[in-house]
């Protein structure tokens, strides 16, 4: 059976998309396994940080000059190895607190209020 580059286009899509769905759901899964209320806005909070540490790190990338590069030419399985390791740097940086940024300590702060026990 032959398929027509479309359709192995269409087929692509639909797997990045099954996998971003499934990777949402294990984010989901994490924090709401995370106990109470305010552990589940703690985690939230921290997840966050680590979404926007990877994006950050995955925009930098994209402004560096690859012409002569150790890896020769760009090709989606170093793309992919390269994302994979941008989220675990991601989750790494948020979650320790020598190398985070803050952001997850700042939005707790912020909505903790707001959460079960100490709303207003």
């Amino acid at each position: 059976m032959n398929f027509s580059t479309p359709t192995i286009d269409l087929i692509k899509s639909g797997l990045k998309n099954a996998q971003t769905v499934n990777s949402d759901q294990q984010l989901y899964n994490r924090i709401k396994e995370s106990g109470d209320s305010k552990e589940q806005l703690k985690k939230a909070a921290q997840e966050f940080e680590a979404i926007f540490v990877t994006k950050m790190l995955s925009q930098m990338d994209k402004t560096v000059d690859r012409s002569d590069g150790v890896f020769g030419k760009e090709s989606p399985y170093v793309d992919t190895f390269k994302s994979i390791v941008y989220q675990q740097m991601g989750h790494d940086i948020a979650s320790n607190p020598r190398t985070s940024f803050g952001f997850a300590e700042s939005i707790y702060r912020q909505m903790e209020k707001f959460v079960a026990g100490g709303g207003q």
